[in-house]
């Protein structure tokens, strides 16, 4: 028979069911895909047809390409600076928030930081498209205004890097915003008041209760964002980007786009998705160690 409380737990389990379903049939049957990496994969002949086996061809042809290592350095440069600004903006709101006494203020705030966070990429590209066009846009109109020159921050190879990870932080910093804000619920004013009768001033509250209140919550966001490292953002960039800027724009998530669905190079596609799967697997079990290891942290 059944333990009681096995039997307790099994509505959570039904609860979960159809998501693990769900991630059995959208995340790990579409695995059986990547043998087309070692492939010269021919569509025709199907998935699982007679397909020409060539090993790590495919890999050695990706890293021959000249543009290879600069997409790479794109990807790498666009994605770090977001996973830089997407841990200290959102804590820093989140702090001031905090310090905000008047609840309706700060309710208001939340909710105007956090609306760009539901509008998809293609909605949200078209909006900047138009404020930051160097002719009718809001921004470059400013500057006009100030006797500065207009900048084409979609256009120039210069700005367009910047441009990825300021819009990004403006649509998404919200979110992890209202995640550290949660966190500072759970801190006890007890910690506050004890700290004010030492006499610390709300700096020094902030600085020895507030941060190490949150700390498993920075670690956490800080550890799983590593595994973004290779990740700098398709929907974004592929709204909003043209081959002008590809010299500094152009990512691996691009680059397999062109390559698989325009050219139809399946196999070399294929074949670099995987290499930045195993990267991004580096990167966040090393991550795990690291938050064990310095901050005592464990995630599972």
């Amino acid at each position: 028979m059944l333990s009681k409380n096995l039997r307790k737990q099994i509505p959570f389990y039904l609860m979960v069911l159809p998501a693990m379903i769900l991630v059995f049939i959208y995340s790990y049957i579409p695995m059986i895909g990547i043998k087309i990496a070692f492939q010269r994969f021919i569509p025709a002949k199907g998935l699982f047809g007679p397909q020409e086996w060539i090993g790590l061809g495919n890999f050695t042809y990706i890293l021959s390409l000249p543009d290879t290592f600069k997409v790479l350095r794109n990807t790498v440069f666009i994605a770090g600076m977001k996973i830089v600004g997407g841990l200290i903006v959102p804590l820093i709101f989140a702090l001031l928030l905090n310090e905000i006494r008047r609840e309706w203020f700060k309710r208001s705030a939340q909710t105007i930081i956090y609306l760009p966070y539901f509008l998809s990429w293609v909605i949200f590209a078209g909006i900047l498209i138009d404020v930051l066009s160097p002719s009718e846009g809001i921004v470059n109109g400013f500057l006009r205004l100030i006797g500065a020159k207009s900048v084409y921050f979609l256009g120039d190879p210069k700005w367009f890097p910047y441009t990825m990870v300021l819009t990004d932080l403006w649509k998404n910093f919200g979110f992890s915003t209202i995640i550290y804000l949660a966190a500072l619920t759970n801190i006890s004013p007890t910690l506050y008041e004890a700290a004010a009768i030492d006499g610390a001033n709300r700096w020094q509250q902030t600085w020895y209760v507030t941060l190490p209140g949150i700390r498993p919550i920075i670690v956490l966001l800080a550890t799983l964002s590593l595994g973004n490292v290779l990740n700098a953002g398709f929907e974004q960039i592929f709204n909003l980007y043209s081959p002008q800027v590809y010299e500094t724009g152009d990512i691996i998530d691009t680059l397999v786009y062109r390559i698989g669905l325009i050219q139809a190079q399946y196999g070399l596609a294929t074949a670099i998705g995987l290499f930045k799967s195993i990267v991004s697997f580096i990167f966040i079990s090393l991550s795990y160690y690291l938050a064990y290891r310095f901050a005592d942290y464990r995630i599972f």
